[in-house]
């Protein structure tokens, strides 16, 4: 192989490695969530550009998340068999390069979205990574039970970008969606932590089912499985919604809240990582639903 392809080969595989500080797969859920609010507030199409520069902007809060999360997270990512091939721990990128990475990110996405987008917007995307960031990563995840509750809210904020890249401004719509994935994080996230509690309770993570128990976690998935449905359920009485999206919402409602029953139930690895599986199509049919339900309204009054 000649010097010219080795370097090429050279670069290729830094670049992938960059791309992977910004966790590709957590990035294309947040960009849906953001893409799916800037829909049904617009009752349609938004402007083409518009939706470039929010998903571009979005994008590169998402991605400066991840690179600072893993700056941060470094010393039990390299203890964690799931994680420990990660660009920092497997030392293919340093330490600080993935940080400075992280905050250039950070300001890019500021820049972007304050200046093609609207400043709302630009805050909001600077907020959701300033909380998973400075209040999950640094502070709740290695100390609290309720990490990832309350660090969830994180998540839950594209969606508010997005409405607000098409608004701007927030409203009962927009707060809605936002506790639909604040509601949605800790079921979707618990199910995976059931599966990988004894990776985090070699690294010190207290998560729920390492503190409390696999029973306990079991309950409070169908709590927050039930409690989620309901809020879902809401939006046709709160006239946010019609009837189709009621329908397909009680449809995939019951699904998640059986699949939540049998966790709590069998207690198996397989109908944890149903449960983990399902509940991101859950979200992501159940977006698609509002979309069309509220396709050909006009702008969100």
């Amino acid at each position: 192989m000649s010097t010219a392809a080795l370097a090429a080969g050279g670069v290729g595989a830094r670049v992938r490695d960059y791309i992977a500080l910004t966790k590709p797969n957590v990035m294309s859920l947040l960009l849906f969530t953001t893409l799916m609010a800037m829909l049904i507030a617009a009752g349609g199409l938004p402007p083409l550009l518009l939706v470039l520069w929010t998903m571009i902007g979005g994008a590169l809060a998402a991605g400066a998340s991840g690179a600072m999360n893993m700056y941060f997270d470094r010393d039990i990512d390299a203890a964690m068999t799931r994680t420990r091939t990660r660009p920092v721990p497997a030392g293919r990128i340093a330490p600080m390069h993935a940080l400075a990475f992280g905050v250039v990110l950070a300001i890019a996405s500021f820049v972007v979205l304050a200046a093609e987008v609207n400043l709302l917007a630009a805050l909001l995307a600077l907020t959701g990574i300033l909380i998973y960031v400075g209040v999950y990563t640094l502070w709740l995840k290695r100390t609290s039970v309720q990490n990832i509750v309350i660090g969830g809210a994180a998540g839950a904020i594209p969606p508010l970008v997005g409405w607000a890249a098409v608004t701007g401004r927030l409203d009962v719509t927009a707060l809605l969606l936002f506790l639909i994935i604040f509601v949605w994080t800790p079921p979707h996230f618990w199910a995976l932590a059931l599966i990988a509690k004894n990776e985090y309770a070699k690294v010190g993570v207290p998560m729920m089912p390492v503190i409390r128990g696999d029973q306990t976690t079991k309950r409070h998935i169908l709590a927050y499985s039930i409690a989620l449905v309901a809020l879902t359920l809401a939006l046709t009485p709160l006239h946010v919604m019609g009837t189709f999206y009621l329908a397909c919402a009680l449809l995939l409602g019951v699904l998640f809240i059986v699949l939540a029953v049998r966790v709590a139930r069998e207690g198996s690895i397989a109908a944890e990582r149903a449960m983990y599986k399902f509940s991101m199509l859950y979200l992501a049919l159940l977006f698609g639903a509002m979309v069309i339900d509220r396709f050909g309204h006009g702008p969100a009054a």
